[in-house]
């Protein structure tokens, strides 16, 4: 069984006792959250498809951690004239638990 959903804009395809990489959410670590936005849901009776969500499907996620991802590194430069710039950006991250789908 899986579902997608949307996190914050992000599409994700999820199943249960998985732990996955959300962009950052406001909640404080080790609290229970509702992801409502269920795109699509399969299981073994069949798929069922959202216009533009599935009603009375929801996920219950556990928040695990807030982390920053690795750095990016932007790096410019034009030839023979003297210019560089090196800029790096890292990415806020929630680390989440789903606990339930249902």
């Amino acid at each position: 069984m899986f579902v997608v959903v949307d996190v914050l804009g992000q599409q994700l395809k999820i199943s249960e006792k998985n732990k996955y990489y959300v962009p950052r959410l406001k909640e404080e670590v080790n609290s229970d959250i509702t992801l409502d936005k269920v795109l699509l849901y399969s299981a073994d009776d069949g798929v069922k498809i959202g216009a533009p969500f599935v009603d009375g499907i929801k996920v219950s996620a556990k928040i695990l951690e807030h982390l920053k991802d690795d750095t990016i590194h932007v790096f410019k430069k034009k030839r023979r004239t003297g210019y560089r710039k090196n800029r790096g950006h890292r990415q806020q991250l929630t680390r989440i638990e789903i606990t339930k789908i249902g």
